[in-house]
This record gives C-alpha cells, structure tokens and sequence, in this order.
C-alpha cells in the first residue's frame, strides 16, 4: 500500500468552509465508488484554516491517470467537481488547471 498527500485551498470565506464541510458529511454514494474502484483504500481530508490536505492509501492498481481519465467519463463525479469547486481555490503556486496539488515527502521518523 501506498501513500499519498495532496494540499488544495478553499476560499477564505467563513460561510462556504462551513457549508464544505457539510457537504463531505453526506458524499454522493456514485463519488465514494468511484473513490473505492479507482484503487483508493482510505482517504481523509483535514483542514487548517483555508488549507485542506488530503491524505490517501492506494493499492497496486491505483494510478492518478486512470483515476482521472475514469472521473472524466463520470457525469455524477462531474457534477460534484463543479460543486465543490464552488469551495475551493488553486494553491498560489498551482498551474492553470491544477486542483489538488501532490505533496513531497520531506521527512520520514522511521
């Protein structure tokens, strides 16, 4: 198994982190299966401020490509992109287009 952490930002806004959150109390079931079928174990995302990271457990079939050629063809994974991008902002640094930004592992206590 695999790890992985991702960072994207949500607007600065009181009112729509709150109402973020809300929305990830009740995910469709279609954007939770497409989660599972895509390789994904776990995920969880915490939040600091307007900073989301995200941290997933992958198996050996996962592949961030496959996963969003798959989402791509998924009108119900579609809808709850645009939805959420009602939330959420690029990270200062991110390039045109780029959501959830792949973090660096910069240090390991094993």
């Amino acid at each position: 198994m695999k790890r992985y952490c991702l960072a994207l930002d949500l607007k600065d806004d009181p009112n729509l982190i709150l109402e973020y959150e809300a929305w990830h109390k009740k995910v469709p079931p279609a954007v939770t299966f497409s989660i599972i079928s895509s390789g994904i174990k776990n995920m969880e995302i915490y939040r600091t401020g307007n900073r989301l990271l995200m941290i997933i457990e992958v198996n050996d079939n996962f592949s961030f490509d496959k996963k969003s050629r798959a989402d791509a063809e998924n009108a119900k994974v579609q809808d709850w992109e645009t939805l959420m991008w009602n939330f959420q902002q690029p990270l200062p640094f991110a390039k045109e287009g780029d959501k959830w930004i792949l973090m660096d592992k910069i240090f390991d206590l094993k």
